[in-house]
């Protein structure tokens, strides 16, 4: 298990109530995403059939939203859109099977709000895991902020964005 996904399990355990994620890249360039992404852009489609490509971060997310926790994820992207997102729009299916609700901001209607600079999730709006990535997209580690000011600040900025955002089914790219 990564770091991001052990400091993301020990978040979400304490979590009673809501997860939300902010992403704000274009192109992510994250190991286990990479060979998957490569066959993509060569042609290969996942399987509709969950069983083929279910993993333990959607069983994670189902067994939660089973609990109770509300998942909400949105994507400040930029139009017209990178590969990267045309394949993450492309895959997103599986985020909604798993049981989260997904949006998508053209970043031309962001440049009016006041957002944190990284990707993070705010859990219960109390405990941010900041996403850390390197300037080609591979991850950089986790960081837990558990500042009530800070919490305040990524639920306040995810809400603006989530308000404006369009729903997955209805966002063309």
């Amino acid at each position: 298990m990564s770091q991001n996904d052990t400091v993301f399990a020990d978040l979400l355990a304490r979590t009673r109530h809501t997860a939300v994620h902010l992403e704000l890249r274009d192109s992510y360039g994250v190991d286990v995403e990479s060979t998957e992404f490569g066959s993509w852009r060569a042609g290969w489609r996942p399987d509709p059939d969950p069983a083929s490509w279910w993993n333990d971060f959607h069983t994670t997310v189902c067994d939660a939203v089973a609990r109770g926790i509300v998942f909400r994820r949105a994507r400040i992207v930029s139009v017209p859109v990178s590969d990267y997102i045309r394949y993450e729009h492309g895959c997103t299916y599986q985020n909604l099977l798993a049981g989260e609700d997904v949006r998508w901001l053209p970043r031309r209607q962001a440049s009016d709000l006041a957002i944190p600079g990284n990707d993070y999730w705010l859990f219960d709006d109390r405990a941010i895991m900041w996403n850390h990535f390197t300037g080609d997209g591979g991850s950089a580690g986790p960081e837990v902020d558990e500042r009530p000011d800070v919490a305040k600040f990524c639920g306040t900025a995810f809400e603006a964005v989530w308000e404006r955002a369009t729903a997955h089914q209805d966002f063309r790219i």
